[in-house]
Formats: structure tokens, sequence, C-alpha cells
């Protein structure tokens, strides 16, 4: 197998790290790789900011479901969708530019997304290992504050990174379904409840399916940051209405 495609294989999210520290030069390394990423229109609709004043961190572990191992990351990268930044040089150039809606949001956290995918790749190819932060995306009042986001700029994803102790290289990654379950041709076709039943099987043994699956719904998806990440999201949606905000853009 090539190296790169088991490289993917291997990979697995990495919550607890040595005290080694990650070099500059592995640091620019990942940065660098993050943006050649694909990019829609080659615009790069991202902003990478690299969190490493201690206070942050601290205010950023908290303000993230409270987990602790992100401050004791070796490097904390967050990937914005970034609409002010063309949406600023379009005026500056006179050109006029419609306001940012949520279609251009949506491929902005594309672009953001697939950077951050290459940058825990190349991490992994450095033996570096990396956890994506969801959370990040919980809490928006305080996480503009701390990272001084401006509108139409949203914190799409964050990677926390740090050489793996030896207890998360043995640990087992988990395991994916079957890609008959996730491989569809030409179009959508919704499954049916035996299908979903064959899907998680090996997932929720040794407890029934309705057991496992009460247990996974109230832990994940009735869960109160589910409800805060949806709260939060909305509220960043807002900057991208589109009633008249003239005097706000002109201030």
């Amino acid at each position: 197998m090539h190296p790169i495609i088991q490289s993917l294989y291997d990979r697995k999210s990495v919550r607890a790290y040595t005290e080694q520290e990650i070099p500059e030069d592995a640091v620019r390394q990942i940065v660098t790789a993050a943006a050649q990423a694909p990019t829609a229109g080659n615009q790069q609709l991202y902003t990478i900011l690299r969190i490493t004043d201690p206070e942050k961190k601290h205010r950023l572990s908290l303000s993230c479901d409270n987990q602790p191992f992100i401050e004791r990351a070796k490097l904390i990268l967050i990937f914005c969708a970034d609409c002010l930044k063309w949406y600023r040089a379009f005026q500056a150039a006179g050109c006029a530019p419609r306001k940012p809606d949520a279609g251009d949001l949506l491929l902005a956290v594309s672009d953001a997304n697939i950077a951050a995918q290459n940058a825990v790749v190349a991490a992994e190819a450095l033996g570096i290992g990396s956890c994506y932060i969801g959370d990040i995306m919980e809490n928006a009042e305080t996480q503009r504050e701390i990272l001084d986001l401006p509108r139409y700029v949203f914190p799409a994803a964050m990677v926390v990174f740090g050489y793996p102790t030896e207890q998360q290289k043995a640990r087992e990654k988990p395991r994916r379904v079957d890609l008959k379950y996730i491989v569809q041709e030409n179009g959508y076709r919704e499954p049916g409840e035996e299908e979903l039943k064959a899907m998680f099987a090996e997932k929720v043994s040794p407890r029934s399916y309705e057991e496992w699956m009460k247990a996974f719904c109230d832990r994940k998806y009735n869960s109160g940051f589910a409800r805060e990440m949806s709260r939060s999201v909305r509220l960043y949606l807002r900057d991208f209405e589109q009633e008249d905000e003239s005097k706000e853009e002109e201030g």
C-alpha cells in the first residue's frame, strides 16, 4: 500500500501528548501543507490562527467543553472560514460587492476544513498526533472575544497537535462502518431500519441496538453542547443575513 494511503488508514485522534515541543520547521511544514489545499477559485477563503498565548489556550480549553488536553497541546491551529478579506478587498478596489451570504459561508467552511485536513495529514507524516475540536463552534460570544473575530469570520475547525504518548500510539483506532453503508451510486437512497441496525451492529455489541442508540443519542445528539453549538452557529449565521445594514458597514 502507498505510504500516504497507509497513513490515512492509521491516523487516529490523539488527546495525550509527550512534553516534546514541535520544532518550528515542523510547524511551518504543517501550515504550508494546509495552504496548499484545494480551494474554491484559488481564493483560500480561510485564515489560520495559531494560538500561543497561555491565557487564550486555557480559556479555549474551558470554552470548548472543558477539555484540559487542549491547553497541553504543543500546537493549536484554528481554521476560520473567512468571508471578510475578499469582501474588504472588493470594496477597496471600488467593486461595490454584495454582502457575504450563507452560500459564501458554506464555501469558506469547506475551504477551511480542507486546509485543516491537509495540516492533519502533514502532521501525521511527521509523527505528530492531532485531534479535531468541533467545540470551537460553541459559545460564540466567548470565542469571538477570545479570538477577536469580526463579522463574516467563523471558527470552522480547531486542531490541536502534539507528539503522542506510547499509550496513544498503542490505542486501537475505532473501526469505521463498512463501505457498503457509506458509498451509494448515482443518487441518495434512504436506509431502512434493518439496514441501519446492521450498519451499527459492531458498535452496539454487546448491548441491544435500542439501548446503545439511546445512550449515544443522549450523550451526543441531544446533549447540552450539541444544542449550544446549534445556537452559536445560528448566531454566526445572523452575520450573513441580508437586511439593510449599510450604516453598520460604513461605520
